[in-house]
């Protein structure tokens, strides 16, 4: 269905691509908040924004559903609210009913007929519109943000079944991705790892990428040593941890730490503070606007993130376009974004007094050697401008050749 050459292209001139009919696919999507709705979103947004007709299908958000006109990251686009329930152990997760996937997509689909589908999951939603897609002849291109270990608190399994679990997760997920055409996933990292855990090969390592000029460095003198955490208060990212490290700091450092987000350990970790001892000098402010987000980010001292699953981490790299150091978690995506003792450190995952240690650093950092920090953070996020992102995306949907970009790598490597 898609037509990526023009008559010109023969004649050896220079090819203009029509613009593409992209259904987006999704499983969550604003207003929840999290990783794979941000990039969903701004990947949509972005697409709309260069001339492409985007549609996406999520599930309502509430009992309205149906077809809306909304508007998302400065564009505006149709969105598919289709009927949902909600998942009560999770704060807000809702789904679509499994046996109603099939016809939901059907009729959109049919409706909409696109050029390519982009799945952002292959749980629900995204199992119904691959198959039906496959069966149109339609391009079906997916990208993985699933980790297991990020939903098993929320299905109630104990403990010693959920490795069981994730590997009948992992299965089923290889069976929807290996009929797609193409398969990506935001770092080379995350990448690896799908391919170690299905038998699907040859992902696309593609950044979900950021625009940076929307936040804002400060290279002002700090008077205060205040630490900054952003995501969602869940028990995946260990922000136990990151408390238990913070009540360990010497007293002279005076510092002060700020919760970003909201979820379902808001209540348990703000006791937790109280046990610390650190509830005088720590702030959740649930969910926030992307102004007061972006105001938090540029006067924050450094930007701590102890999550041990991230398959990127969007709230990293908007830290880092911020001109943060970061200190984190030496697991899965986070090393192709710290690099130590340039824009950062990275902590042992789990080590309180590791992590103690490594904040210590920064927040003991000269002046001069603090807005080093800040523009190493710089240079290494300018690798993953969303422009970049959204053109890979685009020759993906049209069945094109592409080489993935190099993030993952210092800079020396990628500009060797």
């Amino acid at each position: 269905m898609i037509d990526s050459t023009d008559d010109t292209a023969a004649a050896g001139q220079t090819v203009e691509h029509r613009p593409l009919k992209i259904l987006m696919g999704v499983d969550t999507f604003p207003p929840d908040v999290n990783g794979a709705a941000t990039f969903s979103a701004r990947l949509s947004a972005g697409l709309q924004k260069r001339g492409n007709e985007i549609r996406v299908a999520s599930p309502a958000f509430s009992r309205k559903h149906g077809y809306f006109m909304e508007e998302h990251e400065g564009a505006t686009f149709g969105v598919y609210r289709i009927y949902s329930w909600r998942w009560y152990p999770h704060d807000w997760l809702r789904f679509v009913l499994p046996w109603r996937t099939q016809a939901n997509a059907a009729k959109i689909l049919d409706e909409f007929q696109p050029d390519v589908v982009h799945t952002q999951s292959h749980i629900v939603l995204g199992r119904g519109l691959v198959r039906q897609a496959k069966l149109r002849g339609i391009r079906i291109v997916a990208t993985n943000h699933f980790m297991p270990e990020n939903l098993m608190e929320h299905t109630l399994l104990p403990k010693f079944l959920q490795r069981t679990a994730a590997r009948i997760a992992w299965a089923d997920a290889a069976k929807t991705y290996r009929m797609v055409s193409a398969v990506t996933s935001p770092s080379r990292k995350a990448a690896d790892f799908l391919e170690a855990e299905t038998d699907i090969t040859d992902v696309h390592a593609v950044s979900c990428g950021i625009d940076a000029a929307l936040y804002t460095p400060s290279f002002e003198k700090r008077t205060e040593n205040r630490i900054l955490f952003v995501g969602r208060v869940t028990a995946e990212k260990h922000i136990d941890v990151l408390m238990k490290a913070v009540a360990k700091l010497d007293p002279l450092l005076d510092v002060k730490l700020e919760i970003v987000g909201g979820g379902d350990l808001m209540r348990e970790l703000t006791q937790f503070a109280k046990t610390l001892g650190i509830a005088d000098r720590t702030t959740f402010t649930g969910y926030v606007t992307d102004d007061e987000l972006r105001d938090a980010l540029t006067h924050a001292t450094v930007f701590a993130m102890p999550s041990i699953a991230e398959l990127q981490s969007i709230a990293t790299m908007e830290a880092m376009a911020s001109g943060l150091p970061i200190v984190a978690a030496d697991a899965m995506a986070l090393p192709h974004l710290v690099h130590n003792d340039e824009n950062g450190y990275l902590f042992i995952p789990g080590d309180v007094d590791d992590l103690a240690d490594k904040l210590t650093r920064v927040l003991t950092l000269s002046d001069a050697d603090l807005t080093r920090m800040k523009k190493w953070s710089l240079r290494y996020i300018a690798a993953h401008d969303i422009q970049r992102t959204l053109t890979i995306f685009e020759a993906l949907y049209r069945g094109e050749t592409v080489t993935d970009p190099v993030t993952d790598a210092s800079l020396d490597e990628q500009f060797s």
